[in-house]
């Protein structure tokens, strides 16, 4: 009989905390062993979200308390601007899954602009794999620090790669109009995020300076070897969870809809998370709801030498905790799979 794996969830009273909780308990090998929330410590996780009541959980704790002798795994979901410097601080044997945004750009004087401090851990950045599962699994396989993908940056690149790879579509002049639920931006209370300023409503936010934008382009930039820059667009829609990116793209070549269509199948069409939809089939958030899985439409966007691609995914499962678990899976030689074929919630 296999040994588990114990693991720690450092920023458990987080909403990715309390995701990976629900996937974890499905998990025939990892066994969370420690969890961390700093404002919470002392607290059952029970009292923090009633619906773990039925599990055997650790208390929360701060994470200088944690014994890491026996844990050999950590999911990092703190906020950004403290990752680093924890993750500096941990044990060296530890394998970690970070669902910050500490160690997603490469460049740290990129980094700096755009979250406007120093990075605190260069040496860390340049070990840590930006775990876009589906395109970096011997990396991710390899490694100890994976940079686990923000949600729009997942939802934007999965169905982009395969097309930029082929050479089928112009790098440039690409639109991502994309849309987000609310718990993408994290439990804490924010007055613009009460229920009476979301409820009913829709609207823009971030225009031009949100934070995903450079890495998208960092990511879609390695796809085609130079530095890219893309229009992106994220909006705020009245759900809980889901996420959807409507994008504009130009064949190049003489590329028609076959090809395109073509180039995606034969990048996904194994994948047992990524699923294109049939011809004049477009994906719904729903469908995705509560899985991990990301849906891809593409179709013509009724004006010459423009399509338009359309991806789907569950902003805190593919978009966060589900990919986060994917990638710990590959770290310890596991199916990639495991504790993620879950079904989506539907209706």
């Amino acid at each position: 009989m296999q040994k588990d794996i114990n693991v720690a969830i450092l920023g458990a009273s987080g909403y990715t905390g309390a995701e990976l909780l629900r996937l974890l308990a499905g998990h025939p090998r990892f066994r969370v062993a420690a969890l961390t929330a700093d404002s919470n410590a002392g607290q059952e996780m029970a009292s923090v979200y009633p619906h773990t009541l039925p599990h055997t959980l650790p208390t929360l704790t701060k994470i200088d308390a944690v014994d890491w002798a026996d844990i050999q795994a950590v999911f990092c979901c703190l906020p950004h601007a403290t990752t680093q410097k924890v993750i500096a601080g941990l044990p060296g044997h530890l394998k970690i899954v970070d669902l910050s945004a500490d160690f997603r750009l490469v460049d740290i004087d990129l980094y700096a602009k755009v979250y406007g401090h120093e990075h605190h851990a260069p040496a860390l950045q340049r070990e840590a794999v930006y775990g876009l599962t589906e395109h970096a699994r011997s990396a991710i396989a390899n490694a100890r620090l994976i940079a686990n993908p923000g949600c729009y940056p997942t939802c934007a690149a999965l169905p982009l790669l395969p097309l930029l790879n082929d050479g089928l579509i112009e790098a440039d002049g690409i639109i991502v109009d994309a849309k987000s639920g609310v718990t993408g931006a994290g439990r804490s209370a924010k007055l613009d995020m009460i229920f009476c300023e979301v409820h009913d409503g829709f609207h823009p936010y971030n225009l031009g300076k949100h934070r995903h934008q450079p890495e998208i382009e960092q990511t879609l930039g390695q796809a085609v070897g130079r530095p890219m820059q893309v229009v992106f667009s994220p909006h705020l829609i009245p759900i809980n969870r889901g996420m959807l990116c409507t994008t504009y793209i130009r064949p190049i070549g003489g590329a028609t809809e076959g090809d395109l269509r073509a180039s995606l199948e034969q990048a996904y069409g194994q994948e047992p998370f990524v699923h294109m939809t049939p011809a004049g089939a477009w994906p719904a958030t729903r469908q995705v709801r509560g899985s991990n899985y990301c849906f891809i439409g593409l179709g013509s966007a009724g004006v010459p030498g423009q399509m338009v691609v359309v991806s789907v995914i569950d902003n805190l499962v593919k978009g966060a905790s589900g990919q986060a678990l994917q990638n710990m899976n590959l770290l310890f030689g596991l199916a990639e799979t495991e504790g993620l074929l879950l079904e989506p919630l539907y209706p």
